[in-house]
């Protein structure tokens, strides 16, 4: 294959007269910043971080402080309740200890009880025994009144419950039944106090966590907001950072972030960095495009004004030019756009066997042979893959000996995927391979073409972050392309 050219060729060939339809599709590839702004339409957003932060704080606030009111308050109720118990209990037991029985069987103290209260009418503290058979024996607190009692028969320990039988005096009794020796009965023995102290001791208490719990929940939502304020200042330093780098004209964010939110200044530096980048290529395509016409233009300005009598050849020529470098420089302008569009999978091998078959019209004695995995996936569109294959292996179609051999994942794990395009020609020596990816260089001019295919390779591969080489083909003794593709995630 001493004589291969780089000729221009898509993956299914097409004549002279197909080319508008490419270039008529480049709006469609590229769409313009408007356009795409006019169909997304306004920004959406998903709501404030901050929002989400206090609604969530106030959440957990509210239902641990609930939770933690409502275990303080019983556990408070109880031990109040249970000092007040406490206290029943021991003039219970104290009664207990004082009570005999008479030679007449009845019950009388051996001392008087030490609480005074019993002896003051409606005081709020009441005892009384029970017996039976006997008339029950109240305290002189009780003054005219008697304790009704819940008809438990309690020996091993005191019974504690609440009574409502005063109308405006709410009891908590205990009681237990003792059978006192020398006696045949049993007796009840009953202590009750008021419990509206009680109950004043309990509303204080609550009115007191009530108060304190929401002074409490206050400080927490504003601490929960500071720490909001505070947690997102790093979020409103990047913002201010974007409005300088749009407005100032800087071209990236410098300024020192926490390390939470530095993993996506580094995101959108890189970002920044590949938005320069695309707008250099840009301009470098704009440039060399219009360096590229400017002599074209010249020559026919030149031949119309002389009115030169070849000015129909000259038009021609010079048309065909111009046209070879507009589709140079579409090509690259769609392969720079489509990898801007991110995220391409392309399986290898189908599109390897899409060429050939395209290849395989125009070239019928050829014989083409694959091998590889199918499991290959390179992160490339599939037009820009079929376009590359598609010159290589019509190159190697047209300048073999008659067979092609296409290897594909040629070394399977590497980071990028090998593929190797083989022909059984001439091959072409070290000295000449260089100059095949420049514009326009062709080794063999008896056979049509544009000198423009290798040059279209060499740009496409490398905007995708790939790599091109030629070499000599050890199998076939041609010439073999190493087409390194960066795999697809």
């Amino acid at each position: 294959m001493a004589s291969a050219t780089a000729s221009t060729t898509p993956t299914t060939p097409r004549a002279a007269n197909e080319a508008p339809a490419a270039v008529s599709a480049v709006p469609a590839d590229l769409p313009s910043a408007e356009a795409s702004s006019e169909a997304k339409g306004p920004p959406q957003h998903t709501g404030s971080l901050a929002r989400r932060m206090m609604v969530i704080a106030a959440g957990w606030i509210s239902i641990l402080l609930l939770l933690g009111g409502v275990a303080l308050d019983r556990t408070l109720n109880d031990l109040l309740t249970r000092e007040f118990d406490d206290r029943l209990q021991y003039s219970l037991i104290a009664l207990i200890s004082s009570a005999e029985i008479a030679p007449e069987g009845e019950i009388w103290f051996n001392r008087a009880l030490g609480d005074q209260r019993f002896l003051e009418p409606n005081s709020g503290l009441y005892w009384q025994i029970n017996g039976e058979g006997h008339e029950p024996t109240p305290s002189r607190s009780l003054w005219d009144r008697t304790l009704e009692t819940s008809g438990r028969v309690s020996r091993d320990a005191p019974t504690y419950y609440n009574s409502r039988q005063f109308p405006d005096e709410p009891l908590r009794v205990v009681e237990q039944t003792i059978r006192i020796p020398g006696s045949d009965n049993d007796w009840q023995f009953v202590v009750a106090g008021d419990r509206n102290e009680l109950d004043q001791q309990i509303s204080d208490i609550r009115s007191i966590l009530v108060w304190s719990f929401a002074v409490l929940g206050i400080g927490l939502f504003l601490m929960a907001g500071l720490q909001t304020w505070y947690g997102l200042g790093p979020l409103r330093r990047i913002r201010r950072a974007i409005t300088h780098v749009r407005t100032a004209r800087a071209n990236r964010v410098t300024d020192p972030l926490p390390l939470e939110v530095q993993p996506m200044v580094e995101e959108l530096n890189a970002l920044l960095a590949h938005s320069e980048r695309q707008a250099e290529e840009a301009r470098t395509h704009a440039g060399n495009l219009a360096h590229a016409l400017k002599t074209p233009l010249t020559v026919l300005t030149n031949a119309a004004s002389a009115h030169s009598p070849d000015l129909d050849t000259t038009v021609l020529r010079e048309a065909a030019t111009m046209r070879r470098q507009v589709d140079h420089h579409l090509a690259r302008a769609r392969a720079v756009g489509r990898r801007a569009m991110g995220h391409s999978r392309t399986n290898v091998l189908q599109s390897v066997e899409g060429v050939e078959r395209a290849v395989a019209r125009l070239y019928p004695k050829v014989r083409f042979d694959t091998d590889g995995s199918d499991a290959a996936f390179v992160a490339m569109e599939r037009q820009d893959l079929d376009e590359i294959l598609g010159n290589l292996v019509e190159n190697a179609a047209k300048y073999g000996g008659g067979s092609v051999f296409v290897t594909v994942d040629a070394v399977p794990g590497a980071r990028l995927c090998d593929i190797w395009i083989e022909d059984d020609g001439r091959g072409i020596s070290e000295s000449d391979r260089a100059k095949l990816f420049s514009r326009g260089a062709r080794l063999d001019t008896e056979k049509p073409g544009t000198g423009l295919g290798l040059a279209i390779v060499r740009d496409v591969v490398e905007i995708y972050g790939g790599e091109v080489e030629l070499g000599e083909s050890e199998d076939l003794g041609g010439l073999m392309v190493t087409l390194r593709l960066p795999r697809a995630g």
